[in-house]
C-alpha cells in the first residue's frame, strides 16, 4: 500500500519541523510538503496535490477556516484541524468541522505532550485518507427549523416532563457518534422543532475542552435548546444535552422521568476505552427508561454503542443507525447492525426526520 501524502500547515516553523518529523517516522505516512499560511497552503494544495492536509486553525494572512472553505471550493481535500486548547480555538474547531474538516486534534499545551498528539494525528491522517469527501463537504440544505424565538432561563426550564410510563412513548432519545459526527450532528439538531416531545443526549467522542463549544454551536443553529450538560440536570422534553468530554454520564430515575449524574472525570480509561462511552450511556438509559429510550447510532471508528443500542432493543425501544452510504466511518453503525442491534438503518439526511417519527 502506497503511504498517505500529507501536507502539514503550520504558522509555527518549529511545529511544522517536529510535526513533519514525527509524522515521517511512521512507514504509512509521507510528509510531501508544509506551509505556513493559508494562501501558501492554497498554492501547495494545488501544485502537489496531497491525500490529507494537517491545519492549523490559527494563522496569519488567511486562517483555517478560510483556508479550509477555499480549499473545498477549489480542490476538495480531507483535511484534520490542529485546534488550540482554549474557548476561541474551539469554537474555530467547531467552525471547521462544519466547514468539511472530516476531523481534529489539540494541540498540545506542553512540549511532552507533543508525541501523543502525533500518535492520535498519525490514526486520524490514516482515517481521512479513506474518506469519501462527499459525505464530510458541508450540507448546503437549509434546516427545516426557524430562528430559535427569545426565551428566558425560567421559560425554558418549563419543558415538560416525562408523565407516562408505556411503551410507544418515547421519552428520551441518545445519539452516539465519533468521526465525523460533530458535522453529522448540524444536519439532525437543526432540524429538530423546539416542541419535540422528548428529551435528547448526544455522546460525541471529543477531546476534553471542546464539547461545551460543539453545544454552543449546535444551539446557534437550532431551534431546539441545546446545553451542555451539567450535574443534576433533569432531562426534560425539547431540550437537548451534550454529554461533557471526560466523564461517564448516567440517569438517575426521577419519578417518571430521570436527572443526570457524571462521574470519573480524569480517571484511567482501560485501552481503546471512551469516555464519555456511548455504551455506557445507551445501558443507562435502557435501565432507566426501558422500551421509552430511542438509540440512534450515526458515523464513528470502532465498535462503541453497538452494546448499548442492544440493550435499547431488548428493551423494545426502537434504534436506528446511520446507513453506510452517508457515513464518514461505517465502522460504529457496522458494529451496531452485525449484532443486529439496529432495527433500522438510515441515510443521514433522513435521520431527524426519522427521530419525529417516532412520536
Amino acid at each position: 500500500m502506497l503511504p498517505v501524502k500529507v501536507l502539514v500547515v503550520d504558522d509555527s516553523s518549529l511545529m511544522r519541523r517536529l510535526i513533519s518529523r514525527l509524522l515521517g517516522e511512521d512507514k504509512e505516512i509521507q510528509v510531501i510538503g508544509s506551509a505556513a499560511d493559508g494562501l501558501e497552503a492554497l498554492q501547495q494544495i494545488k501544485s502537489l496535490r496531497p491525500d490529507v492536509v494537517t491545519l492549523d486553525v490559527e494563522m496569519p494572512k488567511l486562517d483555517g477556516i478560510a483556508t479550509l472553505r477555499r480549499m473545498m471550493l477549489e480542490r476538495p481535500t480531507p483535511t484534520v484541524m490542529l485546534s488550540a486548547h482554549t474557548h476561541e480555538g474551539a469554537r474555530a474547531t467547531m467552525d471547521a468541522l462544519s466547514a468539511g474538516a472530516v476531523d481534529f486534534v489539540a494541540k498540545p499545551t506542553t512540549s511532552t505532550e507533543l508525541p501523543k498528539m502525533v500518535e492520535e494525528l498519525k490514526a486520524k491522517i490514516k482515517v481521512a485518507a479513506r474518506v469519501s469527501l462527499r459525505r464530510v463537504r458541508p450540507n448546503l440544505t437549509t434546516p427545516l427549523a426557524k430562528p430559535k424565538p427569545t426565551a428566558s432561563p425560567t421559560q425554558r426550564s418549563a419543558a415538560p416532563a416525562p408523565s407516562k410510563l408505556r411503551c410507544g412513548q418515547i421519552d428520551l432519545v441518545v445519539i452516539g457518534c465519533s468521526t465525523g459526527g460533530p458535522a453529522a450532528l448540524q444536519q439532525i439538531i437543526p432540524y429538530l422543532p423546539a416542541q419535540l416531545p422528548a428529551g435528547v443526549v448526544i455522546v460525541q467522542h471529543i477531546p476534553v475542552g471542546f464539547s461545551k463549544s460543539m453545544a454552543e454551536h449546535l444551539d446557534r443553529k437550532s431551534q431546539i435548546t441545546v446545553r451542555h450538560a451539567e450535574e443534576g440536570d433533569v432531562i426534560k422534553a425539547g431540550q437537548v444535552l451534550v454529554a461533557p468530554a471526560g466523564y461517564d454520564l448516567n440517569f438517575i430515575a426521577r419519578g417518571n422521568g430521570a436527572s443526570i449524574s457524571l462521574s470519573n472525570f480524569g480517571a484511567g480509561l482501560k485501552p481503546g476505552g471512551f469516555r464519555p462511552s456511548v455504551d455506557w450511556v445507551m445501558k443507562s438509559a435502557a435501565e432507566v427508561y426501558g422500551c421509552r429510550a430511542l438509540g440512534v447510532l450515526l458515523t464513528g471508528m470502532g465498535r462503541d454503542g453497538a452494546q448499548g443500542m442492544l440493550a435499547i432493543k431488548e428493551k423494545g425501544g426502537p434504534t436506528l443507525a446511520e446507513h453506510q452510504s452517508t457515513c464518514v466511518v461505517y465502522g460504529m453503525p457496522k458494529a451496531a447492525a452485525d449484532l443486529g442491534a439496529a432495527r433500522k438503518m438510515i441515510p443521514l439526511p433522513q435521520i431527524a426526520q426519522e427521530i419525529q417519527a417516532q412520536f
